[in-house]
């Protein structure tokens, strides 16, 4: 598991021409930063950040079944 950068992150987003709410940026962050694509490892890294369990727990998304689905459907 990794430790969210949250400083890299925000560069990142300045820089991103990805779409979406801060969510949507923060998992492809993770997808291209961090080279994640594994959902256990992104809902894991998401799930021991207090602001990503903020934004888990906004999406209702509570184990790596529900980041897959998610993935799939936006």
């Amino acid at each position: 598991m990794i430790a969210i950068n949250w400083n890299e992150y925000k560069d990142f987003k300045t820089q991103a021409h990805t779409q979406g709410d801060n969510f949507d940026m923060l998992l492809e962050f993770l997808r291209s930063y961090y080279n994640m694509t594994n959902p256990v490892e992104i809902f894991e890294t998401l799930n021991a950040d207090e602001l990503a369990l903020m934004m888990l727990q906004k999406r209702e998304i509570s184990d790596a079944g529900d980041v897959e689905s998610y993935l799939r459907n936006r």
